[in-house]
């Protein structure tokens, strides 16, 4: 066992860095995560995006090398702006969620990560380490969890004493032996607000979720999204934080301890007309640092004309137009399409008209066709 003073200097270390928490666990068997993972997978509530292989992400045997510990730690990040900027008529704006604000967390983290490496390291000349960030096999929150850094909540997020859920998450697996820490109780206990508030339904209790219905997860898809999703979307271009925003623990919490996490309002809330005509280039200089970039403008555009359709903005026409009959990718034109629908008006008819002539993918013909009937029904004929 290695002894309480290295602990002690690495979780002080942890701290002079801007580590708001750091925990100690053993590397056993995750068999509470195995048992959630194989129903998740058994009832098909996965996403996709997760690591695929169960066995790799519930026994860190599997991808290290004599595990003994595992160190996770919790960055604290900001969840409130100024709010000078909202949407008027004509110049609407979409949202990014929290954790895209700044530059993207899994950055920040990891650098967290390799600085508390090294200082191990130059400790134990034989200590070795395997990191990972949201991406990694391991599950950052059952980590966290087991690590006494929090609980996992109802809304399926660690939720901390101190900071909420509002953390950023990461670990590390070593060969050296600590002491572990005592995981927390949970703090939930009757409160069902999340589950209530989730626009979708997709919060399940006891800390389960259908990820294919949450909303954050569909805002990253780079299909056309479900029709029932659509209206739900309501300003949300990355992400959903109602789950977080309804939590008891969540009131009052706002923290701003690292500059590289401060947002930038022009990003985390732009205007969404100039979203549709943006270059790969300005895209990659205006969004590429945050996470919320990370599928790419294809997901964001199409948001940000399922926004605009929704609040039936009319001087986004044109731009929807265009979208309509000249984007090369279908995604964008049965998107506009639908929108088009919503606003209504001659100028969208006719444009829906000339689309269903030229039209070659199946799935957008399908929306543009369905847009038709629609806006037929809703305005008599043109």
């Amino acid at each position: 066992m290695v002894n309480a003073q290295l602990k002690a200097e690495i979780k002080a270390y942890a701290q002079s860095i801007g580590v708001q928490k750091i925990g100690f666990t053993h590397a056993d068997y995750f068999q509470t995560l195995e048992k959630r993972l194989t129903f998740a997978a058994e009832h098909d509530l996965l996403t996709g995006f997760e690591h695929p292989v169960i066995k790799e992400r519930v026994d860190p045997s599997v991808i290290f090398e004599e595990p003994r510990s595992i160190i996770a730690i919790a960055l604290a990040y900001p969840n409130q702006t100024d709010n000078n900027l909202r949407s008027k008529r004509g110049e609407w704006r979409g949202v990014f969620a929290r954790a895209s604000w700044g530059v993207d967390y899994h950055t920040i983290l990891r650098e967290k990560l390799a600085l508390i490496e090294a200082f191990i390291k130059e400790k134990v000349p034989t200590a070795r380490f395997k990191s990972m960030v949201d991406t990694g096999e391991l599950s950052d929150v059952a980590v966290a969890e087991r690590a006494g850094i929090g609980w996992r909540g109802k809304n399926t997020l660690l939720i901390t004493p101190e900071f909420g859920s509002f953390v950023y998450l990461g670990e590390m697996i070593t060969n050296l032996e600590f002491e572990a820490d005592e995981p927390m109780a949970d703090g939930c206990g009757e409160c069902t607000q999340c589950i209530k508030a989730c626009p979708t339904g997709a919060l399940l209790g006891e800390g389960r979720m259908d990820g294919k219905e949450c909303l954050s997860y569909q805002t990253q898809t780079k299909g056309m999204m479900p029709e029932r999703f659509r209206e739900k979307l309501h300003n949300r271009l990355y992400g959903c934080d109602t789950c977080q925003v309804v939590c008891p623990y969540n009131r009052g919490k706002d923290f701003h301890l690292h500059p590289e996490m401060e947002p930038e309002e022009a990003k985390i809330k732009p205007l969404l007309k100039p979203l549709l005509t943006i270059s790969n280039r300005e895209f990659k200089e205006t969004f590429g640092p945050m996470a919320g970039s990370w599928r790419g403008k294809k997901p964001l555009q199409r948001n940000a004309i399922l926004i605009l359709g929704r609040y039936k903005d009319q001087t986004a026409v044109p731009d929807l137009v265009n979208c309509l009959l000249e984007d090369p990718r279908p995604v964008i034109r049965g998107t506009a399409a639908y929108s088009l629908s919503k606003i209504g008006g001659g100028i969208a008819y006719d444009a829906l008209i000339a689309a269903e002539k030229e039209e070659t993918d199946a799935e957008a013909y399908q929306e543009i066709s369905k847009a038709l009937l629609q806006l037929s029904e809703k305005e008599g004929s043109y």
